[in-house]
């Protein structure tokens, strides 16, 4: 007998957020699988610097806010590996990205937005297929995302991070059906992408500074990285 996982007890991560709107329905796939460690451990260094966990220094160099861990404990590994000394974002992202693939999958399923289903390949062997829950929350985000990019709305810090974080991916023309693939979107995605986010509140010009350095840092480690 199987045990229904228990939903986490913290509130969606950026990383989920991530994965959840890159899971694609209709395939049972993950868009840009070749660069998803990245563009997770970005979202990951983006959550630590918007609860104030992370702080930039010279050169770009990032490092963990002394006796500020976070309390997720998703989060919390990359927070003890920056804490340890300043680190360049893309060493960052090649050491805590590669492991969050499947904890952050298991989040999404725990909460329902994400289902396991088993299946059979050629009759013979079992194996996992995955299929869009019930919850709606992929929806809800991409229509947060589609405004940002299309509607000129000022979004918010966590979905304009999320927006660059997306379009760093390079899946955006895979959404071409929800976010037409036009000049005007192209040009929004590379504002978002380098912190031109129009936050208005003066109090999180420090967070959004941090968190621009962290996605553009995503951003140059994606860019070399081949796409498919």
């Amino acid at each position: 007998m199987t045990t229904e996982p228990h939903p986490p007890v913290h509130p969606p991560t950026l990383a989920e957020d991530l994965l959840l709107l890159l899971f694609q329905p209709d395939s049972g796939t993950v868009a840009g699988e070749n660069t998803l460690f990245y563009v997770l451990g970005g979202a990951v260094l983006a959550e630590l610097a918007l609860g104030d966990h992370l702080a930039v220094e010279d050169r770009g160099r990032v490092r963990g806010v002394a006796g500020r861990p976070p309390s997720d404990d998703l989060l919390r590994p990359a927070w003890d590996y920056l804490a340890e000394k300043p680190r360049g974002a893309q060493t960052v992202l090649a050491a805590i990205g590669p492991p969050l693939r499947e904890p952050v999958l298991d989040r999404l399923v725990a909460r329902g937005d994400i289902a396991r289903a088993p299946r059979r390949v050629l009759g013979l062997f079992r194996t996992t297929a995955l299929r869009e829950g019930g919850t709606g929350r992929r929806a809800g985000l991409l229509a947060d995302v589609r405004r940002a990019l299309t509607d000129g709305t000022q979004p918010s810090i966590r979905v304009a991070a999320l927006a660059a974080l997306l379009s760093a991916s390079g899946t955006l023309p895979q959404f071409h059906r929800e976010i037409p693939w036009t000049s005007p979107v192209i040009t929004r995605a590379k504002e978002l992408e380098r912190g031109d986010w129009g936050a208005d509140a003066a109090a999180q010009a420090v967070t959004r500074t941090v968190t621009a350095t962290v996605v553009n840092g995503a951003i140059a480690a994606i860019t070399v990285l081949p796409r498919s």
